[in-house]
């Protein structure tokens, strides 16, 4: 289905979720992170090689049934994929730094500390690989780094600064999470729904997806986790 002609620029937790709903109403075929989870046409460890290798990625094979990206797996090869799709729109999601760190610390964080590490060679270790190097090259896995609040909160205002140098003024659009239908749909030409604004992937929804494994269409179940770490 590529080309890409949406770019969701913004990180995780600042309502990517929500806006691949919407996406996906105005007619696109939106890739979010957690397709990985529930989408086997996705190779994780292809993914992980375009990280390594971005000049060698084949972006086309790598988001071949959608067109438009959203979340971390879209916004960490933001840069990379307009090269490649100079003709996409560009969506940047944000809220502020002080709310975005609090959401992470209760989501992303707080599973990666509580989910036993997965066997290696296990389909679920393919996964945390990938989102381990895209949410911010690792740092929002590691203790360490993640404990650092105002280096990790800067990292992300640096984040919005590179979008915002990086994409011309006319293909991008800054989107307050929170917001409507409205700016969305005159900035990509679409008619406004008649359905309210989706709403989605609150703490308590990221939750139970992650860690009680309710999805739709599980590919990954929580079996493939082990207790004891990985070497």
């Amino acid at each position: 289905m590529a080309p890409i002609k949406v770019i969701g620029a913004g990180l995780g937790r600042t309502g990517t979720e929500s806006l691949r709903f919407a996406l996906n109403i105005l007619g696109y075929n939106t890739h979010h992170m957690k397709c990985i989870f529930t989408d086997p046409s996705i190779n994780c460890d292809e993914f992980y090689e375009a990280y390594k290798h971005r000049d060698k990625a084949d972006w086309d094979k790598l988001y071949a049934n959608y067109d438009a990206a959203v979340d971390f797996s879209a916004a960490t090869f933001y840069a990379d994929l307009f090269k490649k799709y100079p003709d996409a729109k560009v969506l940047l999601t944000i809220r502020s730094a002080d709310s975005w760190y609090n959401s992470v610390k209760n989501t992303i964080f707080r599973i990666v500390q509580e989910l036993p590490t997965p066997e290696a060679g296990s389909i679920q270790f393919s996964i945390n690989r990938i989102c381990n190097a895209i949410c911010l090259d690792g740092q929002l896995f590691d203790p360490e780094s993640f404990s650092q609040e105002e280096k990790i909160k800067q990292l992300y205002l640096n984040h919005i600064e590179s979008v915002k140098s990086t994409i011309p003024p006319d293909q991008l659009l800054i989107v307050e999470l929170g917001e409507g239908w409205e700016r969305i749909c005159k900035f990509l030409e679409k008619d406004v729904p008649s359905v309210p604004y989706p709403r989605a992937n609150s703490t308590e929804e990221f939750i139970d997806f992650f860690v009680n494994g309710n999805r739709p269409d599980k590919i990954v179940p929580k079996s493939s986790y082990v207790k004891s770490k990985a070497n």
